[in-house]
């Protein structure tokens, strides 16, 4: 049976995470004392710190000591109080970074450790700011574990926020949906999943709060859960957890597609989404944000990567601060070759100095470089393109040991006057070979086995690609490709 929590006027010794130390305060409303979370000191966090109210879990339990259902206090009864949370999203725990293969200086376990290390900024961030909850909205796991480490780090990471009094609230996204994730350890008790099957509600009564969330079952949801969601709790501030694309966005496939009329028709207050790995404010009233990643992974994922910080005064949201938490930040860069002969080695010197100079970040940078523009020696840079990322990496360590390159990507065009000293016979059979679709067929047949064995290893290739023209079936792009390193490696020029 539920019974109601006792309150007392008598004082009380909390734990003040705003000064870090005890404090003698009345208690306005009691605590049974089986939380597992500590008292907050209200007077700390609202304007007036000589209010000095204390709330305790207002939470009700049953005569076994089990956390029954959340009680929001009357709206006369608890004072309008500033708080604040860390919003995340996309985790991706223990993923791999892509599109990387080693070379002499690179940083192989900083680089497998990158999600991890990110995630320890998240937290330890958390507790310096003394935020009163964590959410992550989707995607904290990239999969199901390949070990029990996994779990072992993220029990261990929460039991951190755990011993700083925060709670965090999580559900699962389209890579961590509950048919995916075939291991589990039991979580700290401050961690509050949200399940599958319908949509939830969390209250934080202490601070008004009522966060409403559902995870993914599995990894394709294709129903706007939104329609689902319960109606907001009357004199709070209400949360919506989502994980979703909205009605699309590039690059990311519709999971839980919903219009922001959707979100805004529910009357919450802050919807935490996820998803997007790039950060936006998808709308401000209300506020419906995607943090975006903590850490790039991928060249797709350029930039700053972190969460969000967001401040409630009153019941509104105040701030909606972007942090930044990566450790290793993924970087493009064009090189102009415009009229240049094949040797680019000072081009690529000073674009990676640059590069450099302009990293305010001081984090390890990744960068991916691109030679554009048009030049005769386009097909002598084609041919040597993987002698051109050996080139860059060697430049770049020597600029920084913080310094690498991925890969150096050649779209260097001929000039439409290119001639060349190879015949006119030979020269007409090159420049048709990419129009001939007999040619084009048996290239396909050819590499078919090769294309499914380097897909497998590799993954998708990215745009601009020469392999994702051939994914693609592009051909024809494949065969200009060569032609063009063709013609120069006859006549010798560049």
């Amino acid at each position: 049976m539920l019974v109601p929590v006792p309150s007392s006027t008598s004082p009380v010794t909390v734990f003040c995470r705003s000064r870090r130390k005890q404090r003698q305060l009345p208690l306005k409303s009691g605590c049974c004392g089986r939380c597992p979370l500590p008292l907050r000191c209200l007077g700390c966090i609202g304007s007036n710190d000589a209010r000095a109210v204390v709330t305790g879990c207002l939470l009700r339990h049953d005569s076994h000591g089990a956390a029954g259902i959340g009680q929001l206090p009357a709206e006369g009864d608890l004072p309008l109080t500033d708080f604040r949370f860390l919003h995340a999203a996309d985790i991706h725990l223990d993923s791999p970074l892509h599109g990387l293969s080693r070379y002499e200086g690179l940083p192989v376990d900083e680089i497998r450790r990158a999600t991890r290390s990110a995630f320890d900024n998240l937290i330890q961030r958390a507790i310096a700011e003394a935020v009163d909850f964590v959410i992550i909205s989707g995607d904290l796991f990239d999969g199901s574990w390949r070990d029990m480490g996994t779990g072992l780090y993220f029990s261990h990471a929460m039991g951190r926020l755990g011993q700083a009094g925060i709670p965090a609230f999580i559900l699962s996204g389209n890579h961590d949906a509950a048919s995916v994730i075939t291991r589990t350890v039991p979580w700290p008790p401050n961690v509050r999943q949200f399940g599958s099957r319908r949509a939830e509600t969390h209250l934080l009564p202490d601070l008004a709060v009522a966060i409403h969330g559902q995870g993914f079952s599995t990894p394709v949801v294709s129903e706007n859960l939104v329609l689902g969601y319960p109606a907001p709790e009357p004199h709070a501030f209400n949360i919506g957890m989502l994980h979703t694309a909205l009605a699309g966005r590039p690059g990311h496939a519709s999971y839980a597609p919903c219009s922001i009329d959707d979100l805004r028709a529910k009357g919450y207050d802050y919807w935490a989404l996820g998803h997007v790995h790039e950060f936006e404010i998808a709308c401000s009233d209300p506020y419906a944000v995607f943090p975006g990643n903590i850490q790039g992974r991928t060249i797709r994922e350029t930039g700053a990567k972190g969460a969000v910080l967001v401040s409630v005064s009153d019941r509104a949201v105040t701030a909606a601060e972007r942090i930044d938490l990566d450790v290793i930040r993924w970087v493009r860069a064009e090189i102009d070759c415009s009229g240049a002969s094949a040797d680019v080695t000072q081009l690529m010197r000073s674009v990676l100095t640059r590069v450099q100079e302009d990293n305010g970040s001081g984090l390890p940078l990744i960068v991916r470089l691109s030679l554009v523009g048009s030049t005769p020696a386009a097909g002598a840079l084609n041919d040597r393109a993987a002698g051109l990322r050996d080139d860059a990496r060697a430049i770049a360590t020597s600029i920084s040991p913080d310094l690498h390159v991925e890969k150096v990507m050649v779209l260097a065009t001929e000039p439409p006057s290119a001639t060349y000293s190879i015949g006119d016979d030979l020269s007409q059979l090159i420049g048709e070979a990419s129009s001939d679709p007999g040619l084009a067929q048996t290239l396909a047949a050819d590499l078919e086995k090769f294309m499914l064995a380097v897909q497998t290893h590799l993954g998708l290739p990215d745009e601009g690609e020469l392999r994702r023209s051939a994914v693609d079936g592009d051909w024809s792009a494949v065969l200009r490709t060569a032609a063009i390193a063709l013609r120069s490696r006859l006549t010798g020029e560049g």
